[in-house]
């Protein structure tokens, strides 16, 4: 096994997105067991901040799974797992609005959305390609396919990195107007803003792993030089 200056870094970050997604399930089911106020599903308050924001045409469907949630750009549909779609706790509302705010991003053209979705065919394609690329090139010290196999995982890379501000916004998005609606009231804020940060956090340590990857290849490319 090959350890590089960056090895230890790589393994930290990966206990860090361990920790994060045990505390998306801890959070998801602590807010699970508290209803809101208004007594809304997660159905319900989508449905209705769909309208709000003229997204008429936009259905909100109930899939298999626990955190299974996601909108889905080509299809045009906020689709939740069941919890989420039928619960009308904190936690089923606070997912329920966060997958809206995907919808209201592709709505406005929201850049960094707009970017991602663009870059998915390449970065699908390079993500897959990248780690052959890059284990080729170190057995056979060939410092050209190093270098491809750097340039291909930099685009997956940079896909991780933007979708964090994608998230986030949504995030930002669905807290604000889960008030403003009246899906929840402002005593109940910091308990949805606690389980739309948890779900972030899992984006960061994504983020993290692959950036520190990335400067790992580049050590080892610059080494195979030397």
């Amino acid at each position: 096994m090959l350890f590089t200056p960056w090895t230890l870094l790589i393994v930290l970050a990966f206990g860090l997105s361990l920790w994060a997604q045990f505390r998306v399930k801890g959070t998801f089911n602590r807010y699970e067991q508290v209803p809101t106020s208004s007594g809304m599903t997660g159905y319900e308050a989508a449905r209705r901040m769909l309208d709000d924001n003229g997204l008429y045409n936009i259905p909100v469907e109930p899939v298999p799974g626990r955190l299974s949630d996601h909108y889905d750009p080509i299809a045009k549909a906020v689709r939740l797992s069941e919890p989420v779609y039928y619960g009308n706790s904190i936690s089923s509302v606070s997912v329920a609005c966060h997958e809206v705010g995907h919808a209201i991003q592709d709505k406005v053209r929201y850049p960094m959305l707009v970017a991602r979705h663009r870059m998915f065919p390449m970065v699908n394609f390079a993500s897959g390609v990248a780690p052959f690329l890059f284990i080729a090139g170190f057995l056979f010290k060939f410092s050209g396919l190093l270098l491809l196999g750097i340039l291909f995982f930099s685009a997956a890379v940079l896909f991780q990195v933007i979708t964090l501000p994608v998230e986030f916004n949504a995030s930002s998005r669905a807290r604000a107007q889960m008030v403003s609606l009246g899906f929840i009231r402002n005593m109940e804020e910091s308990m949805a803003g606690k389980v739309l940060g948890a779900a972030a956090l899992t984006y960061v340590a994504a983020a993290l792993i692959s950036v520190l990857q990335l400067l790992e290849y580049i050590w080892i490319f610059n080494r195979s030089d030397d």
